[in-house]
């Protein structure tokens, strides 16, 4: 069986240590960022089974971290530490999205069990869904990352652009704001990443050139619309 990939977020170095190495004892794969920001970059580009989230944070904190990764759609199970234990902040931790709340200080065999019990409520409730979406004369394959043509052929896309197309694809026929693409998908609006977010947009276009039907329209300066 694999290994389950642990992403642990936590600025205090120490503390960070110490769970990273006692996760990896009990073999699990374990990848740490210190600050929310960076952590949302590794959620774009890796797979991770389990998130672990501190609340207070460098740039990004915990809550808005996970509202981000729920933004995008993402059901993996997170447990927040916190050292508040504000019952409004409980609520809150639950709101953005949190599956458990383990509250500092905490004991490693704690920690171990929370983590055991998420995985397992994550893996029974997991359904073997292949998600398939028609986009004009297209077939949008998600879990293979691809469009298939009528003819048979099939367009390999890459990660990032399969993520695009799936944001695009649920406002269909609607505005999608730019912002909000690009706050979900590279976790900020700077001016590098509006110009990579039009390159992937460009090749999305030429993916999809040969069906008339099908379009992406730019808003200037606002956003795009998937016409479908």
């Amino acid at each position: 069986m694999d290994k389950a990939s642990i992403l642990l977020v936590e600025d205090e170095p120490f503390l960070a240590k110490v769970i990273k190495d006692s996760l990896e004892q009990q073999h699990y794969a374990v990848t740490h960022a210190a600050d929310g920001r960076k952590a949302y970059s590794l959620f774009l580009n890796q797979h991770f089974t389990l998130c672990i989230v501190d609340v207070m944070l460098p740039h990004t904190d915990g809550f808005t971290l996970v509202k981000q990764i729920r933004a995008f759609g993402s059901q993996v199970p997170v447990l927040f530490l916190t050292a508040r234990t504000a019952t409004a902040d409980v609520i809150e931790g639950y709101q953005s999205g949190g599956n458990d709340y383990l509250k500092k200080p905490f004991s490693l065999e704690e920690l171990f069990l929370r983590v055991k019990e998420l995985l397992k409520r994550n893996a029974d409730s997991q359904q073997p869904i292949i998600a398939q979406l028609s986009i004009g004369k297209y077939r949008f394959v998600l879990h293979k990352q691809t469009l298939q043509m009528q003819s048979g052929e099939e367009i390999k896309l890459s990660y990032r652009e399969t993520q695009l197309l799936k944001l695009l694809y649920d406002h269909k026929n609607a505005l999608l704001e730019r912002k909000q693409a690009l706050i979900t998908l590279w976790g900020d609006d700077s001016f590098f990443n509006t110009r990579t977010m039009d390159v992937f947009i460009t090749k999305l276009r030429k993916h999809l050139k040969d069906d008339p039907t099908v379009e992406i329209i730019n808003i200037r300066g606002i956003g795009y619309k998937l016409i479908c």
